[in-house]
C-alpha cells in the first residue's frame, strides 16, 4: 500500500506517531526494533518486554536509543512513554496494557504467545503476529476474540505469508482468479536436528531450533497453514506436493509440476516447491476464464496459460514489518489473517522412532516435524496438532515418520493453548443440520 507512506508521514508532521510495544527480542525482534527505530516514519517502538530485559535493552542501544528505562509497573511505563524514553521489562502484560497502539508478538512460542495474544485483545490494542506457529495452531480464535474487541490481528508483511497475501490480493485484483499460493524454499529434509544446523545457526546468530523449522519442513507448514485459513485453499495432500527442482529453475517453469486441471476444478491450493528461483520468494498461480484478457496476459510474457504465474522475489521479513503496524493502525486491514475456521492443519510426525514416557520437544527439535494436512481429515484422525505437541508425553511406541494422534499422548494440565484450541473447535464445529 503505497499511500502508507504518504499517512505516516503526516503522522509524523501532527507529533502522532503509532506507538508500538514488542513482546520478543531475539534474532527477529532486533531486526523490526532496528527498523522501527531508523526508518519507520510515523511509527515509534515505545517498550519491548522479554524475560531477559537486558536483551530488551540490548536491541534499543543496538539501534541508537542512548537512555533505556527499565519499568516494572504501569505506571513506570506510562511515565517512560510520556518522557520519550524506550522502556524495557520483564514483563509482557505491560506492553500490552500500557500506553500503545499495536503489540508485536515475535517469539515464535506457542503458549506464551497465547497469554500475551489475550492481553493485548483484552486491552484493545491491535496485534500484529510474527509468529505463525500460535497464528497456525490458534489464529482462528484469537481473531474471533480480536473481533469481538473491535482490533486487528494480523500477521506480518515481510514474513512469507504476508507477501504471498499481498501478491494473492493483487492478483485477485487483477481479475485473475488465484488456485494455488505457492513458497519457494532451498531445502527439505525432515530429519535435520539443532546439531546439523548448529552451524548455520551460530554463522547467522540464529536460534538453532528455529532454523532447524525451516530445515525440516515444520515452518513452510505452518506458514502455508496461515494462507490456507486465510484464502480457503486447501493442500492438495498430507505434507503437500513439494516438487523438487534443479536449482536456479525459473519458478514459472516449476509451476508446471502442479496439476493444472485439479486446481482450475477445484478450490484450489497451497503448497511450495524446493530449489526453484528467485528463491526464497514466493508465487501465485491464478487462471482467466476470458480468451481475449488470455491473450492480452500471453502478450504481456505470462504465457498461453491455462496458469499464469506471478512472483515476489524476496521477502524481507523485518523490513516490511512497518506496514503491517501502520495498515492495522491506520485503516483497520490485516496483512493476512484466518478467514474463519481451520482450513489446515500442522500435524505432527515422528521425526525418530519414539518409546513410552518420551517427552515431545520444541518445534524445530530432535523428535517432531510438522506436516500441513486439511483441518477435515485431522479432526477425523484426531491428530496431534504440532502447536500443542511440546511437552506432552509418548504413550506408545511410535515409528519414525508415523503421525501422532491425540490418542498417543499425555498432554499437561491447565494449558491456556489447549483450551483455546478446544475452543476453536468448539466455535467452528460443522453444522450437524448441514454437514
Amino acid at each position: 500500500m503505497i499511500i502508507l507512506d504518504r499517512e505516516l508521514e503526516r503522522r509524523e508532521e501532527e507529533g502522532r506517531p503509532i506507538r508500538v510495544g514488542m513482546v520478543g527480542a531475539g534474532f527477529m525482534g532486533r531486526g523490526i526494533a532496528r527498523q522501527l527505530l531508523s526508518a519507520a516514519s510515523g511509527i515509534r517502538l515505545v517498550a519491548i518486554a522479554n524475560r531477559h530485559p537486558e536483551r530488551a535493552r540490548e536491541a534499543f542501544a543496538a539501534a541508537g536509543a542512548e537512555e533505556i528505562r527499565e519499568v516494572s509497573d504501569l505506571e513506570g511505563l506510562e511515565e517512560a512513554v510520556a518522557s520519550g524514553l524506550p522502556a524495557v521489562t520483564d514483563d509482557p502484560a505491560l506492553v500490552c496494557r500500557g500506553p500503545v497502539d499495536v503489540v508485536i508478538e515475535v517469539t515464535g512460542t506457542v503458549e506464551f504467545a497465547a497469554a500475551v495474544a489475550l492481553e493485548a485483545i483484552e486491552h484493545r490494542k491491535h496485534l500484529v503476529l510474527m509468529n505463525a506457529e500460535v497464528d497456525a495452531t490458534i489464529g482462528p480464535i484469537l481473531k474471533a476474540r480480536a473481533d469481538q474487541a473491535g482490533v486487528v490481528l494480523t500477521n506480518a508483511d515481510g514474513d512469507q505469508p504476508g507477501v504471498t497475501m499481498n501478491l494473492y490480493r493483487f492478483v485477485r485484483g487483477l481479475g485473475v482468479r488465484p488456485v494455488l499460493c505457492g513458497n519457494i524454499k532451498g531445502l527439505q529434509d525432515p530429519y535435520r536436528n539443532p546439531t546439523t544446523q548448529a552451524d548455520f545457526a551460530e554463522r547467522w546468530g540464529q536460534d538453532a531450533h528455529m532454523v532447524t523449522s525451516f530445515a525440516d519442513g515444520s515452518k513452510i507448514s505452518f506458514e502455508q497453514a496461515v494462507v490456507a485459513n486465510a484464502t480457503g485453499m486447501p493442500v492438495l495432500k498430507r505434507g503437500m506436493l513439494g516438487p523438487t527442482v534443479a536449482p536456479g529453475t525459473p519458478v514459472r517453469e516449476a509451476a508446471e509440476l502442479f496439476p493444472a486441471e485439479e486446481l482450475l476444478e477445484g478450490s484450489g491450493a497451497v503448497d511450495y516447491v524446493v530449489g526453484a528461483e528467485p528463491g526464497p520468494g514466493v508465487f501465485v498461480l491464478g487462471a482467466h476464464e476470458d480468451p481475449v484478457q488470455q491473450h492480452y496476459l500471453d502478450l504481456y510474457k505470462l504465457g498461453a496459460g491455462p496458469l499464469y504465474c506471478f512472483y515476489s522475489p524476496y521477502h524481507l521479513c523485518h523490513f516490511e514489518v512497518p506496514n503491517t503496524v501502520a495498515r492495522a493502525a491506520l485503516f483497520g486491514d490485516a496483512t493476512i489473517a484466518p478467514a474463519g475456521g481451520p482450513v489446515v492443519e500442522v500435524v505432527t510426525a515422528a521425526k525418530v522412532g519414539l518409546e513410552p514416557g518420551d517427552e515431545l520437544d520444541r518445534v524445530g527439535g530432535y523428535l517432531t516435524y510438522g506436516l500441513a494436512e486439511n483441518s477435515g481429515v485431522a479432526r477425523a484422525e484426531n491428530l496431534l496438532p504440532l502447536g500443542l505437541a511440546e511437552g506432552t508425553r509418548v504413550l506408545r511406541r511410535i515409528e519414525r515418520d508415523d503421525v501422532l494422534t491425540m490418542n498417543d499422548v499425555e498432554v499437561p494440565e491447565g494449558r491456556l493453548a489447549d483450551r483455546l484450541w478446544h475452543e476453536q473447535l468448539e466455535m467452528f464445529a460443522p453444522d450437524p443440520a448441514t454437514g
